[in-house]
């Protein structure tokens, strides 16, 4: 298969550790032919919608990972498959990428995600269809449903709704010091709708992401635990990851939400799972392959690949 990946800049990424790298890696090892786009050389012209891909090859250089041939013009109908792994933040660049990618599909091309379905499900916002799952929150940009909400619980997580690695994450307790400030700072004054959370003390035990592809999920959860003094488990905050098997809880959760998103056409999805509560749906470009497969030997982008093949074979 022709597989073309819409990424960040490739001197960007990490290997050691990153989710698209193990795809491509992957993917190479079968034998099928990889292309990299940025996000700026997606285009619609004449029509149609056009994009400026290199055709990679992978080497065993973990400093210099990668050939590239001279960018050239080609229909994004002409892949075999397109797989968006693009990262937040997920601003107005980002949804202008998804509607030229759908107007790819209506076209011929195979877009994996979904880029509908990834438009429709904020990452934050998502966990609303599925509230049989999630400790007690509150979506508002007013200040007084905040401090209500404060009042009521005494210790609760406040984080804007385009986030992405832990940033500007706040944890409040009734009698901070600085809540009016950090609601302001958050809100732009009531012009920006947040987030809040009731704080969940199992954070200290990991952050889990639970990742699920094309409905099934993956056996290990790679469990983010904060680093001391912190709040956060993201490993981008300095957070420590550990697999392990997923939970009797976390099953029963992906196991609800997996078949759902997947018939909506999220091939994957990571579930950010806190205890036995769902804190986040990540569509856009859910990590953690490499780590679980470096402690269990489970191969995650062997059973990403196997699913990608069967939906664009």
């Amino acid at each position: 298969m022709k597989i073309a990946f819409v990424l960040d800049p490739l001197d960007s990424i990490k290997t050691y550790k990153d989710s698209s790298f193990a795809m491509m890696r992957e993917a190479a090892a079968r034998g099928h032919r990889l292309y990299a786009i940025m996000q700026e050389d997606v285009m619609w012209r004449g029509g149609d919608v056009l994009a400026f891909a290199r055709e990679l090859a992978l080497t065993s250089d973990p400093y210099h990972w990668y050939e590239a041939s001279q960018a050239t013009e080609s229909s994004l109908a002409a892949f075999d498959a397109v797989v968006m792994r693009k990262d937040p933040p997920f601003d107005m660049e980002y949804v202008y990428s998804t509607y030229l990618l759908e107007l790819a599909q209506r076209q011929g091309a195979r877009v994996f995600n979904h880029p509908k379905a990834i438009r429709d499900n904020n990452e934050k916002m998502a966990i609303a269809r599925f509230a049989q799952f999630t400790a007690p929150t509150i979506v508002t940009r007013q200040e007084s449903q905040v401090r209500a909400f404060l009042a009521e619980h005494g210790d609760i997580i406040l984080k804007p709704l385009d986030g992405m690695g832990g940033t500007s994450i706040f944890r409040l307790h009734r009698t901070d010091p600085n809540i009016g400030v950090v609601i302001e700072t958050l809100t732009h004054y009531g012009r920006r709708t947040i987030m809040a959370q009731r704080y969940i003390p199992e954070i200290v035990r990991g952050d889990k992401r639970v990742l699920i592809i094309d409905g099934k999920p993956v056996p290990y959860s790679l469990a983010r635990i904060p680093k001391e003094g912190e709040t956060r488990g993201n490993l981008a905050a300095g957070g420590r990851g550990v697999a392990q098997p997923l939970s009797p809880r976390d099953g029963e959760i992906a196991a609800t939400i997996g078949p759902i998103l997947a018939a909506e056409g999220l091939l994957l999805i990571g579930l950010d799972v806190i205890g036995d509560y769902l804190t986040e749906v990540n569509v856009t470009s859910p990590t953690c392959f490499q780590e679980i497969t470096e402690q269990t030997g489970f191969n995650v982008a062997g059973m990403m690949i196997d699913a990608l093949e069967r939906q664009a074979g």
